[in-house]
């Protein structure tokens, strides 16, 4: 089946999701919608959020995808049992990372950088309360500002450096051993991150499960694609043009107004 894999974000955090994905199934088509124009999402509301979810997905759907990828946290925690609902291709979104973080935690001590209406939403509660015994501690943090300036680009950005010394920093001083990075456009801070913290601090990979999830769902449906031909990933953005440093040179980007 050669029928396309739909991956979207509020902008370019769920390029590391696409880059993985793309890495693991060379024989793949993909299409990815940034919709930057209303980037970020975490800090909307929850109806806005779904409302976003709802437009991304039927796009998708007209672009004739086989699968969706709700490449966002935050769209994830507040819209993914709607979109399932509506939607009858299969979707598949992030998990919350901070259930493996509980089981195997040592200091007891957990950190979580993530967007606010992800924290807020009843998805990361919910999981955090299924999971959690009574000595573990979570030390929940809003990354204010970091997705806008993440979006300007992460090399040679030092107000983002300033932001993620501001709040990692507490968490240190509170001994978390691991940190849970809420949001997708957070994985291209792994690098910053693990030069403010000691190799005591494991930050938690949420990036694989999905790539696992994906590759196991297209082979239980058997709509793999069969094809050994070199696959397409093609890009959409509504609002302001991808920066180069997350994509590949083999990408296809264009502007589409969805």
């Amino acid at each position: 089946m050669d029928k396309a894999i739909g991956v979207f974000d509020s902008g370019i955090g769920g390029l590391s999701i696409l880059n993985s994905l793309v890495e693991k199934l060379p024989y793949e088509n993909f299409i990815y919608l940034s919709d930057n124009k209303n980037c970020p999402y975490g800090n909307k509301s929850q109806e806005q959020i779904i409302n976003f979810s709802l437009k991304n997905s039927k796009k998708l759907i007209e672009l004739n995808c086989k699968m969706i990828i709700v490449a966002c946290n935050t769209a994830t925690t507040n819209s993914i049992d709607l979109l399932r609902e509506k939607i009858d291709i299969p979707i598949i979104g992030i998990e919350p990372g901070i259930r493996p973080a509980i089981l195997n935690t040592k200091s007891k001590n957990i950190g979580v950088l993530a967007t606010e209406k992800t924290l807020e939403s009843k998805l990361f509660n919910s999981t955090s309360k299924n999971n959690l015994t009574d000595d573990i501690t979570i030390h929940e943090q809003i990354g204010y500002g970091l997705v806008n300036e993440i979006e300007k680009g992460v090399t040679g950005n030092i107000l983002i450096e300033k932001y993620l010394k501001k709040y990692v920093t507490p968490m240190i001083e509170k001994n978390i051993d691991y940190l849970v990075l809420g949001c997708t456009h957070y994985n291209f801070l792994e690098e910053k991150l693990n030069k403010l913290f000691s190799k005591n601090v494991k930050i938690v990979d949420t990036i694989s499960p999905v790539t696992n999830h994906v590759i196991k769902t297209l082979e239980n449906l058997k709509i793999k694609n069969n094809s050994i031909s070199k696959n397409s990933v093609n890009i959409y953005y509504n609002g302001n043009k991808i920066l180069s440093e997350f994509t590949s040179n083999n990408y296809e980007i264009s502007y589409l107004d969805f």
